[in-house]
């Protein structure tokens, strides 16, 4: 397997098409002597790092494809400097961003760095705000920034290009965190501190060998330079087609069958191949609860947000907003499949913020400019369910419910015994057909080519 302490060059050569880097010209800086600070003996740290890696700087940064796509590439030499931020560097970073935008290419920042460099003091420091700029021009621009995080990444490296970017990757076992080494505080865990940790935290979407990183990095920017901001993404046809349920609680049954087919199998059957985002990016993953992320349908990208069935966390919804939102800047259509009994209501979920979370999804569909389209193949759980559905361009199949609250629940409300669920479920008229009439959805969806089918 190869080494992921691989220099800038080498990193490159991992994941760039044979022969098609070219290193972007560096920006003329001239500093005086020991650099901005004079700090004595800098130039001869620099002249000792320069002969050392044959580089210039802590950064190489270029064109290239990547199994097929151009990007800007920006990859860190760690052993210059241990891949610090200084002033050049800025010059360096700011000159890959601002050819990006200029060029319409996404970005791929390929980190290893300890941080700032000590030498340079604040001016060192305030690069980072230099970066964050630059990334913050681009994501205007509508352009993906995918990082990977070779070993180590920490500080500012990490606080920017890094966990700002829109898609982080990562390397086995590569030392992860805001804290290096030999700042953290005694007897901190260093497992905390790993990409592993980052991506259960929700802070990090996949760890990736180095074997696979080309293909992984090359399938992510296939589908994220891709963008089609006025087409809606086209209904899944329903894996399941029998006939309408009779009764609102016959729709509910049906619904809540361990037989009917999930968004796993709706995924795999409407999507060439997808790849899949992890965690809300403040701590918390839900991948029992929703899938998020980007697919390719008839050559065209398209990204997803579907519920798996379960009472979906705060931490599912935003990861859901975190898609939505990532593919309106993106100009990418959204599919959101809803199925779930309703929104996690535990002790738990409201320490975790279920109230705010919700609200972040119906703010992220409410003000998405690309279409965005609903279909319910499960049961549609309150406001749980009704966050991810867009107004105006819901459907639904017909193993499938949609209610104000379940019957079960709304029959304890109204003081009813349990003998009044199933005419309660009647009354709610949670039946696809009934909320066709309702002028709630569009339509029901069936099989391909079948009645009904839109």
């Amino acid at each position: 397997m190869p080494d992921q302490r691989l220099t800038a060059r080498g990193t490159l050569d991992l994941v760039t098409d044979d022969g098609t880097f070219a290193e972007l010209p560096s920006p003329a800086r001239e500093p005086g002597p020991d650099g901005p600070l004079a700090w004595q003996g800098y130039d001869a740290s620099r002249a000792r790092a320069a002969e050392r890696t044959g580089e210039e700087e802590s950064v190489v940064c270029g064109t290239a494809t990547v199994a097929g796509t151009r990007a800007v590439l920006i990859a860190f030499e760690f052993g210059f400097l241990g891949g610090s931020l200084g002033e050049r560097t800025g010059d360096r970073l700011e000159g890959a961003y601002t050819y990006a935008r200029g060029h319409r290419l996404p970005v791929v920042p390929l980190i290893a760095t300890g941080g700032s460099r000590m030498q340079e003091g604040m001016v060192a420091l305030t690069q980072l705000q230099r970066v964050a700029r630059q990334s913050a021009l681009t994501r205007e621009a509508g352009l993906p920034q995918m990082a990977v995080l070779r070993d180590p990444t920490t500080g500012g490296g990490w606080a920017t290009l890094g966990a700002g970017a829109d898609v982080i990757l990562a390397l086995p076992g590569a030392q992860v965190g805001f804290a290096g080494s030999r700042v953290r505080p005694p007897g901190a865990d260093p497992t905390a501190y790993t990409a592993e940790a980052q991506v259960a935290a929700g802070s990090a979407d996949a760890v990736v060998r180095a074997e696979d990183l080309k293909e992984t990095l090359g399938a992510w920017l296939r589908l994220l330079s891709r963008t089609d901001r006025g087409t809606p993404a086209p209904v899944p046809a329903a894996l399941d087609t029998p006939g309408l349920p009779a009764t609102g609680w016959d729709a509910v049954r049906r619904a809540r069958s361990p037989e009917r087919p999930r968004a796993r199998a709706y995924l795999d059957a409407y999507f060439a191949h997808r790849v899949e985002i992890s965690g809300d990016r403040c701590g918390g993953r839900d991948p029992d609860g929703i899938l998020c992320g980007f697919g390719e349908h008839h050559g065209r990208t398209v990204a997803f947000a579907a519920q798996t069935g379960t009472g979906t966390r705060p931490a599912g919804y935003r990861t859901a907003a975190r898609v939505i939102r990532m593919a309106d800047r993106l100009g990418v259509p959204v599919l959101t499949l809803v199925d779930t009994p309703g929104a996690a209501n535990d002790a738990e979920a409201e320490r975790q913020g279920a109230g705010a979370a919700i609200a972040e999804v119906f703010g992220a569909v409410a003000g998405a400019r690309v279409p965005v389209t609903t279909l319910v193949i499960g049961e549609g759980g309150s406001g749980g369910a009704l966050a991810l559905a867009a107004p105006g361009n819901t459907w639904a199949t017909p193993d499938s419910y949609f209610s104000v609250i379940a019957p079960e629940l709304a029959a304890a409300i109204l003081k009813r015994p349990p003998e009044a669920i199933e005419n309660t479920a009647d009354q709610l008229r949670v039946r696809p057909q009934d909320l066709v009439e309702l002028g709630l959805i569009r339509g029901i969806v069936r099989g391909p080519g079948q009645e009904g089918a839109p």
